[in-house]
C-alpha cells in the first residue's frame, strides 16, 4: 500500500512539473518538419515524441500528437501534405509529451484509440473525458484504412505498462513509440509500470519481426533500421549486466552514477542518469 501510495504522488508531481515546465515555452519557435518514409507513410518531427501518419484517399491515421499548445500547427503542416480527414488517432504509451493533444483531437471527434492500460492511467491522471481513448484493446487491433493494414499491438511492459507498436505492413514500416529511441539511452518509467525485461523482450519483438529493409520510427530521434534496434538493445542489455553486478557487490545509486557503465556510449545517447537510475531500481536496488 505505501508503495501504491508513493507511486501516485510521484505521478503527480510529474505532472504537475511537466505542466509547470511547459508554461513559459516559446510555440511559434518550435520546428514541425515532415519526412516520407515509405509508400503513403510519414512521419512529423517537432517537440515530443515523432508523430507517425498514414495519408490516402481514405483518410489520415495518427501515431501520437505531442503537446496540446501545437495542435493547430501540427493540423495546418500535415494539411499541408494532405489535408483528408484524419479518421484514428493511435496513442503508443500515456506519456504527455504523445499524449498532449488528445483533448484537442478529441473535441473534434476523432477516435482515439490505445491499450486498455492507458486509458486506465490517463483517468488516474485526471486527464479530462476528451483526452481518453474511446476504442481500446489488450491485445491487438487492426485499421484497415487507403489499402493499408495498420496492426496496432501490445508489448511486454517496457517503457510503461501500457506500451503500443504499430505495423504498417503494406509499406513495411514500423512505428516503436518510445521503447525505441535514436537520440537518447532507454528510459523504463517505473512509475508507469515499465520494466528492463519488457524493454529487452519488446525490442526483441521488433527484431524479430523486421526485415533488412524495415524502415523504423523511433519516438524520438530519426528514422533507422534493424541494425539501429539491434545496437540499441544490445547496448541496454551490456549496461543492465554491469548495474546488477555493482549492485550485487552493494553498490549505490550514487556509486553506480560514478562507476562509468556507460561511458562509451554517451557519445551517442547522451545523458544516462535516468536509464541508469530505473535500471537501479529494476535490478534490486535500494
Amino acid at each position: 500500500m505505501r508503495n501504491s501510495i508513493l507511486t501516485s504522488l510521484f505521478v503527480t508531481l510529474l505532472a504537475c512539473g511537466n505542466a509547470v515546465a511547459q508554461q513559459g515555452r516559446d510555440w511559434d519557435a518550435v520546428a514541425l518538419t515532415i519526412y516520407p518514409v515509405a509508400g503513403g507513410v510519414y512521419y512529423l518531427e517537432g517537440t515530443g515524441g515523432n508523430i507517425g501518419l498514414s495519408v490516402g484517399e481514405d483518410g489520415i491515421v495518427m501515431i501520437d500528437d505531442q503537446f496540446a499548445p501545437l495542435t493547430e500547427r501540427i493540423l495546418a503542416t500535415i494539411a499541408e501534405l494532405d489535408d483528408g480527414e484524419i479518421r484514428f488517432l493511435i496513442n503508443t504509451h500515456v506519456h504527455p509529451d504523445h499524449t498532449g493533444g488528445n483533448e484537442n483531437l478529441g473535441k473534434m471527434g476523432i477516435a482515439i484509440l490505445a491499450n486498455d492500460r492507458v486509458r486506465v492511467r490517463m483517468v488516474e491522471e485526471m486527464n479530462p473525458d476528451e483526452a481518453l481513448p474511446i476504442l481500446t484493446y489488450s491485445d491487438t487491433t487492426t485499421v484497415h484504412l487507403n489499402g493499408e493494414e495498420v496492426h496496432v499491438f501490445t508489448v511486454p511492459p517496457a517503457h510503461t505498462d501500457g506500451d503500443s507498436f504499430i505495423h504498417f505492413r503494406g509499406a513495411d514500416v514500423l512505428h516503436l513509440g518510445d521503447v525505441f529511441r535514436t537520440n537518447n539511452f532507454p528510459y523504463i518509467d517505473v512509475s508507469r509500470g515499465g520494466t528492463l525485461r519488457g524493454t529487452l523482450e519488446a525490442l526483441a519483438i521488433a527484431i524479430g519481426m523486421s526485415g533488412p529493409d524495415t524502415l523504423i520510427i523511433p519516438g524520438h530521434g530519426v528514422l533507422a533500421s534493424r541494425e539501429d534496434v539491434v545496437e540499441f538493445r544490445d547496448m541496454t542489455l551490456i549496461v543492465a549486466e554491469r548495474v546488477e553486478s555493482l549492485v550485487r557487490e552493494g553498490a549505490s545509486l550514487e556509486d553506480v552514477l560514478a562507476a562509468g557503465t556507460t561511458s562509451e556510449y554517451e557519445a551517442q545517447w547522451g545523458d544516462p542518469e535516468r536509464f541508469l537510475r530505473g535500471l537501479y531500481v529494476e535490478v534490486g536496488g535500494e
